[in-house]
């Protein structure tokens, strides 16, 4: 599975806003990949950030 995949899912399970670090403890993933791979997801228009430093999957 891709990092960014695995982050989407986290978000989805966790079902509300997280902070980078969140995400990375529980996905068991390194906070460094994890803010990078935020960065694209955000780029792509895949997450928004409800409030400063969370993020949460885009709803259609």
């Amino acid at each position: 599975m891709e990092i960014t995949e695995l982050i989407l899912q986290t978000m989805d399970e966790a079902g509300r806003p997280l902070k980078g670090g969140e995400i990375a403890e529980s996905a068991g993933i390194d906070k460094k990949m994890v803010d990078k791979a935020l960065k694209k997801l955000k780029d792509e228009g895949k997450i928004v950030s409800p409030k400063r430093c969370f993020y949460e999957p885009k709803r259609p």
